[in-house]
C-alpha cells in the first residue's frame, strides 16, 4: 500500500502517533482525544477530516470517520493506515497475559521441581523468590539461574572441600558461588529455609551455612556416630569399624576418614538411622556387641552423615530413617531421604498416632510443621494434635525393631 505524501505530514504526527498507542493496547478503539494541537496541526486535521472550521487543541477523532475518508484515500482503514506510518502495532494486552503466564509457569515449574518436592521446606523459599519477582533479566534467565541454584542444592552438603572448588565441581566455574553474585544469595537463602533460620545477613552467617553444607568445613571435627557397623573390606576404616562392632562399642568416624577410599560395604540387608544419639546408646547397651547396624544423623546431619550413607546405599544396603515427630524431626527426615535414598522406619502417621497414645503426657509442642513427602497425612496429623513425639519416646519400639534385625534375633 502507497500512502500519500500528505498522510506523512508532520503535523499529522501526533494523530498517528495517538493511534498507534491506542491500537497497541490491545483493546478496541472508537476514538481518540488528541490534546494541546498547534495552529498548523490543527488545520491538517481540518484538512484531513473535511471540516469546515479548525478544531480546538483538545479534540476527539471517531475512528469511524477516519476510516470513511482513509478508505476513500487509501483504500485502507485506519488500522493499516497507522501501522504503515508508524510501524508494527504491538498488542500490550497479550504480551502482559503471556509474560504473566510465562512467570506462573516458572513459579509452577520451581514449586514442582524435585528437589523442592523432596524437601517441602523448601516452599518458603519458593514463596520468597516468587515475592521478589524476577531474580535476572527475563523468565528464561531467571529459569536458568534458578536451575543452577537447585542443581548446587542437589549436590550439598559437600565433602568439605573449599567453595571455589566445589563451584568448579557442580558449576565449572570457580568463581560462580563468590560473595555478591546472584546465585550464592539464592542458596544460601534456600540452606536457611530449610534449618527455618533468617536468610544471613553478614559473612561471618554465610560463611556458618557454607560449613553446614559441608563447604570449607573442618575434616575433623565434623564426625558421624555408628555401632554394629562390619564392612567388609579391608581397609583401616573397614578393619576398626570391625573392632569397634566387635567390642560391642559406638565409635565415630571422621570425615577424614570418608574421604579416602572408604569400603563399608556390609553384609546386612539393612542398615537403621535414627536422629537421637540415645537410641544408639541403648542400642548398644542392650545388643552389645550382637547390634544391628546403626547410624546417627545427630539432629541435622552433617556431611560426614550423609557422605556415610551413601556410601552404604551404594553398596546397595537399604537405609531405614527413624526422627522425631515434630516439625524439626520432619524437616531432618525429609533432607536424609532426599539426600540418601533412605525409606521411613516406623514414620508413618500411623506411628505418630501409635505413639502420640503410648508416649508420657503432656506432649512439647512440635513447632513449625512442613510436609512429610513419605506421608500425606503425617503433616496435618501433627497440626491437629498440636503435640510433638520424640525419639527417645518410642525407643522400646525402635528397640523391638533392632532384636529382630539383631544376629541371634
Amino acid at each position: 500500500m502507497t500512502v500519500p505524501g500528505r498522510l506523512r505530514a508532520a503535523d499529522l504526527k501526533p494523530l498517528w502517533t495517538e493511534l498507534h498507542r491506542r491500537f497497541s493496547a490491545g483493546a478496541h478503539v472508537s476514538r481518540v482525544t488528541l490534546r494541546g494541537l498547534d495552529d498548523d496541526q490543527r488545520a491538517a486535521l481540518a484538512d484531513l477530516l473535511g471540516m469546515d472550521r479548525y478544531p480546538p487543541s483538545t479534540v476527539p477523532v471517531a475512528v469511524a470517520r477516519l476510516d470513511a475518508v482513509l478508505l476513500e484515500l487509501t483504500g485502507s482503514d485506519t488500522r493499516t493506515v497507522t501501522e504503515e506510518i508508524c510501524g508494527p502495532i504491538g498488542d500490550r494486552a497479550r504480551d502482559r497475559r503471556n509474560q504473566e503466564r510465562e512467570r506462573n509457569a516458572l513459579w509452577k515449574w520451581l514449586e514442582r521441581h524435585p528437589v523442592v518436592t523432596a524437601e517441602p521446606a523448601l516452599l518458603g523459599w519458593v514463596a520468597d523468590v516468587r515475592r521478589q519477582g524476577l531474580v535476572a533479566a527475563s523468565v528464561p534467565s531467571t529459569r536458568a539461574l534458578l536451575e543452577q541454584a537447585l542443581g548446587v542444592l542437589a549436590a550439598l552438603p559437600s565433602d568439605g572441600r573449599p567453595l571455589a572448588s566445589f563451584a568448579t565441581g557442580v558449576l565449572g566455574d570457580s568463581h560462580a558461588l563468590d560473595d555478591g553474585r546472584r546465585l550464592p544469595g539464592l542458596v544460601l537463602r534456600a540452606q536457611a529455609a530449610l534449618h527455618g533460620a533468617e536468610p544471613p545477613r553478614d559473612a561471618r552467617e554465610r560463611r556458618a551455612l557454607w560449613e553446614s553444607a559441608g563447604v570449607e568445613c573442618d575434616a575433623l571435627s565434623t564426625t558421624v556416630l555408628v555401632a554394629g557397623l562390619r564392612p567388609l573390606g579391608g581397609g583401616v576404616l573397614a578393619r576398626a569399624l570391625r573392632l569397634w562392632a566387635d567390642a560391642g562399642r559406638a565409635c565415630v568416624v571422621t570425615l577424614q576418614q570418608l574421604r579416602d577410599p572408604p569400603d563399608v560395604r556390609l553384609d546386612a540387608p539393612e542398615v537403621w538411622v535414627t536422629e537421637n544419639p540415645t537410641v544408639i546408646a541403648l542400642a548398644v547397651r542392650r545388643f552389645g556387641d550382637r547390634c544391628p547396624p546403626l547410624v546417627c544423623s545427630s539432629g541435622w546431619p552433617n556431611s560426614a552423615v550423609i557422605e556415610l550413607l551413601r556410601e552404604i546405599g551404594r553398596s546397595g544396603t537399604a537405609l531405614r530413617y527413624h526422627g522425631d515427630f515434630d516439625g524439626e524431626g520432619l524437616r531432618i527426615a525429609a533432607y536424609v531421604m532426599a539426600k540418601t535414598g533412605a525409606r521411613p522406619w516406623r514414620m508413618s502417621c500411623g506411628d505418630y498416632l501409635a505413639a502420640l497414645d503410648a508416649a508420657p503426657k503432656p506432649h512439647p509442642p512440635p513447632g513449625r510443621v512442613t510436609e512429610a513427602p513419605w506421608d500425606d497425612g503425617l503433616a496435618q496429623a501433627l497440626r491437629t494434635h498440636d503435640a510433638a513425639v520424640l525419639e527417645e519416646a518410642v525407643a522400646g519400639a525402635l528397640l523391638d525393631d533392632l532384636k529382630a534385625a539383631s544376629p541371634t534375633g
